[in-house]
């Protein structure tokens, strides 16, 4: 009778409906879920021997959601703002006969409740969550570009109030069970394996099945008004917060407010309508499609090694060899150890290994202070990492990392001295994040064993790692390397090798066009200021002190002397080499660089900027300050697919994302192209040739993919999304 939930009425007259979607490991809001709990809710209200309902589930988790891989597909599919706020207000009617059926419903929510599961949750009229670990509850729907579309802003802010539900929703922040039962979103907390009798001993009451936004009178907490302070605050500050924050490139969050500020005075069924239109404004947008895509479904995959090879099976990593104990050596031992992986950190001294041992305790200890791990954790991570100088001590790794200087010597070195100790079938990889693989490997005894993993910085906050092929590089090592990152609960790509791989090229172009733009004489704050209105987290000029003009330097330099004849130089390579060679401002590292880093105060654009590049008579508009810094990565991006030094339009998009900053609204560099449109984008491309030179040039094939209109995401050809059915 049905195939996705359970039904059950026992002889006190309690109907249970207990969900369990088979092939999926949680629940999900799938239209036959939504069908058969339509039958089973009406079969309940029928029966009048039937004097209560519980909703609980099968699963360890309640429900997650709706499918998002259902939705990601909206705006290509031509979704109007209208139809999507008709599927809206078809789920929210479905809720809101729960509570409006006339017979109690209880939801016994007995593992994690997020976005359409928690709205199911809200419309029931009493609520009762396990007290367990990972039972959380949230509307996390402002993360993929939406906002809760069947009663989450309405019953929430009916629930909590204004000034908490605006927050609450706006950050997409789960709740614990003690919070949910401190903010009333629910009536009580239990064991996990307690929830159904409690829910059970409710409905024995004989209560009310009336929720309490339906009784006359009703008043929500706190005013629902913008003369009083709280609401006032809640929502005019709030929405410059949120401008502040998001750049306006977010459209959800804003959305969120004026669906909340509209309906709050409203009455429930009008105020849903409310919230259902806003749904379908964001539903037709394409930054929803863009984040559900880039941030949800592909980086799930990745997350899962779908870039892994089938064979060999998959394999932990227990001991693991890491050579150079400075920030980035240290961070890879500082996850690794937290990962449950024992390191052995390598540096010259045994000065040097204590002090890189010493900062993976320096983070371990914030996290303790914050409250993010106890005590007896920390220390259990910390000793795990070894501080040695001897080499032998990586005969029984499983994978050794160098992170030495970006210097062919220094690495040939340490390649060499680890590769004579290691055991067999164990794997060496480079963290450089410049110089080719293929090149590097020559150092090895074994190349094919030899393979890139290239971290970001601060490695304990970026969750990228870019795995690079050798060109001899085995099956086998890749497949190592990419089980070690899934143990350290990283995403990664894999990128075919060149110099700069894919991540560093792309970031190389961002840094490059800021110190271009400022040689011609733009403004060095409307460089940094565009930059960030575009959704990058820093300008290029910040971002580049923070890496390193010494490094920027070097590696161009290096560039010049293996490529001779064959190198170009970039506009911005006199700026780079005039602030290393002549300025001596290297960056932050240093104490100045694009930047002053003063001791007693924030950082600030260097005064001499305006010395010794002045400023042109005319600066650009802001969009165009803005267009050649997305339009050049995107541009460099798309050449590298074409190289195939990436080879997936998602391992592009994410790469750009995750490695770099590159703005999630857009989906990543491919995604982005796609969402101006190939056409224009080229079109655009070939007006900034003629202004700025030849590297926006578009290539032969970005020309063809204008001419005939394809994307680098294929556009999906299923029907439109039709609403949840009533019965």
């Amino acid at each position: 009778m049905y195939t996705t939930l359970t039904y059950n009425v026992d002889t006190d007259g309690i109907a249970t409906i207990t969900f369990n979607v088979a092939d999926r490991p949680m629940n999900v809001l799938t239209p036959e879920l939504l069908a058969e709990f339509a039958k089973a809710l009406e079969t309940a209200v029928a029966d009048s021997s039937v004097k209560g309902i519980i909703l609980t589930s099968g699963k360890s988790s309640f429900i997650a959601g709706a499918d998002l891989k259902d939705l990601v597909t909206a705006f290509d599919r031509g979704v109007t703002a209208s139809e999507g706020a008709a599927w809206s207000q078809s789920l929210s009617r479905l809720f809101r006969r729960i509570e409006t059926c006339g017979k109690p419903v209880a939801a016994a929510v007995n593992g994690l409740a997020l976005g359409g599961g928690l709205e199911m949750v809200l419309a029931c009229h009493y609520r009762v969550m396990a007290d367990v670990k990972g039972c959380v509850i949230g509307l996390p729907e402002v993360k993929v570009g939406l906002l809760p579309g069947a009663g989450g802003t309405q019953r929430m802010l009916r629930i909590m109030g204004i000034a908490q539900a605006a927050r609450t929703i706006t950050e997409g922040s789960n709740l614990l069970p003690a919070d949910a039962l401190k903010f009333g979103v629910v009536h009580a907390i239990a064991p996990v394996n307690e929830v159904v009798d409690r829910a059970r001993a409710w409905l024995l009451t004989s209560p009310n099945a009336v929720a309490p936004w339906d009784v006359k009178g009703f008043k929500v907490p706190g005013g629902s008004t913008i003369t009083n302070p709280g609401v006032a605050q809640a929502l005019m500050v709030g929405t410059a917060l949120i401008s502040k924050a998001t750049m306006r490139n977010y459209p959800a969050p804003h959305a969120i407010l004026c669906a909340m500020y509209e309906g709050a005075s409203l009455p429930m069924d009008k105020a849903l309508a409310v919230e259902s239109k806003y749904f379908g404004q964001l539903l037709a947008n394409p930054v929803a499609r863009n984040l559900i895509r880039s941030m949800f479904i592909n980086k799930g995959q990745l997350d899962k090694l779908s870039r892994r090879p089938t064979l060999p099976a998959k394999q932990k990593i227990e001991r693991l060899g890491v050579l150079g104990a400075g920030m980035m050596g240290a961070g890879i031992a500082h996850v690794s150890a937290i990962a449950g992986i024992s390191v052995t950190l390598i540096d010259a001294t045994i000065e040097q290994a204590q002090k890189g041992r010493q900062h993976a305790q320096s983070l371990l200890t914030r996290e303790v202070e914050k409250g993010r791990r106890s005590t007896e954790e920390a220390a259990t991570v910390l000793a795990r990492i070894e501080a040695s100088t001897d080499f032998a001590r990586l005969s029984d790794c499983d994978l050794v990392i160098e992170a030495v200087f970006e210097d062919r010597n220094v690495k040939a070195d340490v390649t060499t001295r680890a590769t004579a100790v290691m055991k067999k079938g164990s794997i060496f990889a480079s963290n450089t994040s410049t110089l080719p693989i293929t090149g590097l490997a020559a150092s090895a005894e074994h190349p094919t064993d030899f393979i890139g993993i290239h971290f970001f910085s601060p490695v304990e906050k970026m969750p990228l790692v870019e795995v690079i092929l050798g060109k001899r590089t085995s099956d086998t090592a890749l497949a190592r390397a990419l089980d070690y990152v899934g143990q350290l609960k990283k995403t990664p790509i894999v990128v075919k090798d060149n110099r700069g791989f894919y991540t560093t090229r792309v970031f190389s172009a961002f840094c490059q066009e800021g110190q271009a733009m400022l040689a011609e004489g733009v403004a060095p704050a409307l460089i940094e200021n565009a930059a960030r209105m575009a959704g990058m987290p820093v300008g290029p000029l910040a971002v580049s002190d923070e890496v390193s003009l010494e490094l920027q330097y070097k590696a161009t330099r290096q560039a010049e002397l293996d490529l001779g004849a064959r190198f170009k130089a970039h506009p911005s390579w006199p700026v780079t080499r005039h602030f290393v060679l002549d300025l001596k401002r290297l960056g932050r590292k240093s104490g100045s660089g694009f930047y002053d880093y003063p001791n007693d105060g924030p950082k600030r654009l260097w005064p001499g900027l305006a010395q010794e590049y002045p400023l042109a008579a005319k600066q650009p508009d802001v969009s165009e300050v803005q267009m050649r810094l997305l339009h050049i990565q995107a541009l460099e991006a798309a050449r590298l697919y074409e190289e195939g030094i990436v080879t997936t339009v998602a391992e592009a998009d994410l790469g750009s994302i995750l490695g770099i900053g590159f703005p999630a609204w857009t989906g990543g560099a491919l995604s982005y192209i796609d969402t101006v449109g190939v056409a224009k984008f080229v079109a655009d491309c070939e007006k900034l040739t003629r202004r700025f030179g030849k590297r926006f040039q578009p290539s032969k094939k970005l020309r063809e993919r204008a001419q005939t209109n394809e994307t680098f995401h294929v556009r999906p050809s299923a029907p439109k999304i039709s609403p949840p059915s009533a019965a």
